[in-house]
């Protein structure tokens, strides 16, 4: 009986131990991030690293190829717009200056020629029109006196129609040398304008060449300071090289990278905040790439504050860009997974926060470091936002 008794109580203790539930696993506190769910107003950000940029840039470009003969500034030096940067030399480049306008001096020469000969030769048509009319005017003071000695049987009659006939030729050469004269009146405008269009051309080739070796005293353009200088003397450079870049310090603008899955909620003239790690600069959203690149989108923020100290291109900064403000909601501090409009599993503290047992928490819209709260929780409950993955076979945890 006491065997049976015994074994009895054996079962019985091997059933209620198989009943019980496994101990809940052991987390330190001090290495989860826990919060509290509130109510009330909450403001959605969008964050991403980025760099300042100059607003304004001017790109110097060789108009011509040449030799580097002497380098007069360098990277980071202050310039004013007729500031020189280097010194260029092309021999080829001078000599077609020389001959652009040797072929002007020709052409303008070749006008005053032109001119003097087309004058020359309305004026001797002129004179042979003058004859032809004098000629004409004697002819017909013949004819008169012909005509009366003809009726007086003075003269005779093959005599009379020579005459008549003289009168008709001067006549009609008169004619024809007028109209010749005003011929040539109008062909010496067009002669001379054909060849004022060329010395045009040409005065135009002999400043275009003019320009290409004043281009090789390479000027700074604006008043800013020098970047990407680094050229040597004695260096041999191709048209259209870029010799230099030239920035205004003071006008900044900075873009950012923001990740395409909070993209979306950005828009132009939204508020912004710029950190430049000496400093927050406020702006406001002035261009949004049209495309991704890498997973981001560039997003440009105008800025509108002074900058500190110190800044300058290049430099590496974190924007925050304020998509909206939310009145009344529930919300907590953003877990490290979960995605915005999204369920996932938190860890909420119980028994006095001694223990944490997962609850189905669906989410809402997402900002930088909170997380609206659509349901599975209330105000005032607190959760563990920190990554709880190794956890994932266990619904409740200790934390010690």
């Amino acid at each position: 009986m006491m065997a049976g008794a015994g074994l009895g109580a054996l079962l019985l203790a091997t059933v209620a131990i198989g009943r019980l539930k496994p101990a809940a696993p052991s987390v330190e506190r001090s290495t989860v991030w826990i919060d509290g769910v509130k109510r009330g107003p909450m403001l959605r950000q969008v964050r991403g690293p980025g760099t300042l940029v100059p607003d304004s840039i001017r790109w110097i470009s060789a108009v011509t190829s040449g030799r580097v003969e002497r380098v007069f500034v360098r990277p980071g030096a202050v310039v004013r717009a007729g500031t020189i940067l280097l010194d260029m030399s092309n021999p080829d480049v001078q000599l077609e200056a020389l001959t652009s306008e040797q072929q002007l001096a020709a052409a303008q020469a070749q006008l005053v020629s032109l001119r003097t000969n087309l004058n020359t030769s309305r004026l001797n048509q002129a004179s042979t029109v003058a004859q032809v009319r004098t000629q004409l005017r004697e002819a017909q003071r013949q004819l008169v006196s012909a005509e009366s000695l003809i009726t007086r049987n003075l003269i005779a009659q093959n005599e009379l129609q020579r005459v008549r006939d003289q009168v008709a030729e001067l006549t009609e050469r008169l004619q024809i040398e007028q109209e010749r004269l005003g011929l040539m009146a109008e062909t010496v405008d067009s002669q001379l304008t054909l060849q004022q269009d060329q010395i045009n051309r040409l005065r135009a080739i002999s400043e275009y060449q003019r320009n290409r070796v004043a281009s090789m005293h390479v000027l700074a353009g604006t008043d800013g300071v020098v970047q990407d200088l680094n050229l040597e003397m004695g260096q041999w450079v191709q048209s259209g090289t870029t010799l230099a870049r030239v920035v205004q310090p003071g006008k900044l603008r900075a873009v950012l990278r923001v990740p395409e899955t909070q993209a979306r909620d950005v828009a132009l003239g939204q508020k912004a905040e710029i950190d430049t790690r000496i400093g927050i600069v406020p702006g406001r959203v002035v261009r949004i790439d049209p495309a991704a690149q890498s997973g981001t989108v560039a997003v440009d923020v105008a800025l509108e504050g002074a900058l500190p100290q110190g800044a300058r291109p290049d430099l590496s900064v974190e924007g925050t860009v304020e998509i909206e403000r939310l009145d009344n909601v529930l919300f907590v501090g953003r877990p490290a997974y979960g995605q915005q409009n999204s369920t996932v599993g938190l860890f909420k503290l119980s028994d006095g926060g001694r223990y944490a047992e997962r609850v189905n928490v669906r989410l809402g819209r997402a900002s930088v470091n909170t997380i609206e709260v659509l349901g599975g929780l209330v105000v005032g409950d607190s959760v563990v936002l920190s990554d709880m993955s190794r956890w994932d076979n266990v619904d409740r945890v200790r934390l010690k």
